[in-house]
């Protein structure tokens, strides 16, 4: 009797030990507050869950693990498995994919900044890119385009855009500059405090990004439809952890991508659906641009600073003229398969 106790007792710790090692944590690192744009994420980890019966896990950190600026360092020394960063954080680390951040590229829609993401993200550029940073691309985190708010008088016209301190990174900031405005790429975390204390006039934001750092609540204008352009945003996982886990995780991983990133959708149409309600609360006036102002800003902020990027790019030896061919001819196909 007490030899087949052992044999169970040992067999019970044997199974114990196999369940402990099929388990899969990781952590993920992310910053501000849960919000929109972080919704594919929290959709992502429940997903993954399911799927594999709870032994895939992971842990949502808003802030706790690492600065927004250094996630993707973070990412490269394995002090976390996921995180997402933006490009205009660092555009030296992540050239390839500042080709998304170009103003004026004439992204219409969520679904369309979705193609050209996923598009750029499998050229090969942008994975030997990422790979020097130990970190692979998963998924984007697609932002409509950028609008400002301010305080004061409305800047409805380009020439009072001279001199207009701007919270604007990357593309956008490059745009700002191009009309005389004086561009500052204060993080996300830090535009509120900016706009308080009057480090900025104006700020550079997707609607969701307004709302969750605050600045619609010190706003008295928002331009409704300037549309320079956006940010780009990707979620990316260290490849030691990607490539350690087992098949039935990785599979379970790679299939949510594409149903988080439609739950983001959804989601994000749902803030976009009631953001006049959302002006409407908050006393801030909608501001329309004329047309003949956009046409102003496009023709200054738009073709000449993408050609300057493509110059710029292709003398640090990147393929810039391939990558921006590539969202162009992407929009184009995914305008004629709809």
């Amino acid at each position: 009797m007490q030899k087949i106790l052992s044999r169970v007792a040992v067999a019970a710790l044997a199974a114990a030990f196999a369940t402990e090692a099929m388990a899969t944590e990781w952590n993920v690192s992310v910053w501000g507050k849960r919000r929109a744009f972080t919704e594919h994420i929290e959709k992502l980890a429940e997903l993954v869950s399911e799927k594999t019966g709870g032994e895939f896990t992971m842990n949502i950190s808003y802030g706790g693990l690492s600065k927004n600026t250094e996630n993707l360092d973070g990412i490269s020394i394995g002090a976390f498995e996921m995180a997402q960063f933006c490009a205009g954080y660092h555009p030296d680390k992540n050239r390839a994919i500042t080709v998304l951040e170009l103003p004026f590229l004439g992204v219409r829609d969520l679904e369309e900044e979705v193609a050209v993401s996923n598009a750029v993200y499998a050229h090969p550029a942008v994975e030997r890119e990422m790979a020097q940073w130990n970190a692979r691309m998963l998924m984007t985190s697609p932002m409509p385009q950028y609008n400002l708010v301010g305080t004061g008088e409305p800047r409805d016209e380009l020439a009072e855009f001279d001199g207009m301190r701007v919270r604007a990174t990357g593309g956008l900031g490059e745009a700002f500059r191009a009309v005389g405005g004086v561009p500052t790429s204060v993080t996300a975390s830090e535009a509120y405090q900016a706009m308080e204390s009057g480090v900025v006039d104006t700020v550079s934001f997707a609607q969701h990004a307004h709302l969750s750092f605050g600045t619609i609540n010190r706003a008295t204008w928002w331009t409704a439809n300037l549309n320079p352009g956006t940010v780009n945003c990707p979620v990316v996982v260290n490849i030691d952890a990607y490539d350690a886990l087992s098949d039935a995780h990785r599979q379970a991983l790679d299939e949510s991508v594409p149903e988080a990133v439609a739950f983001y959708l959804e989601n994000y149409g749902k803030l976009l659906q009631r953001w006049d309600e959302v002006l409407a609360e908050k006393n801030v006036q909608k501001v329309t641009i004329p047309d003949e102002e956009l046409a102003k800003f496009r023709e200054v902020g738009g073709q000449p600073i993408h050609d300057e990027w493509i110059a710029e790019m292709s003398a640090q030896g990147m393929p810039a003229q391939e990558l921006y061919d590539l969202v162009q001819q992407t929009l184009e196909q995914h305008r004629a398969s709809n």
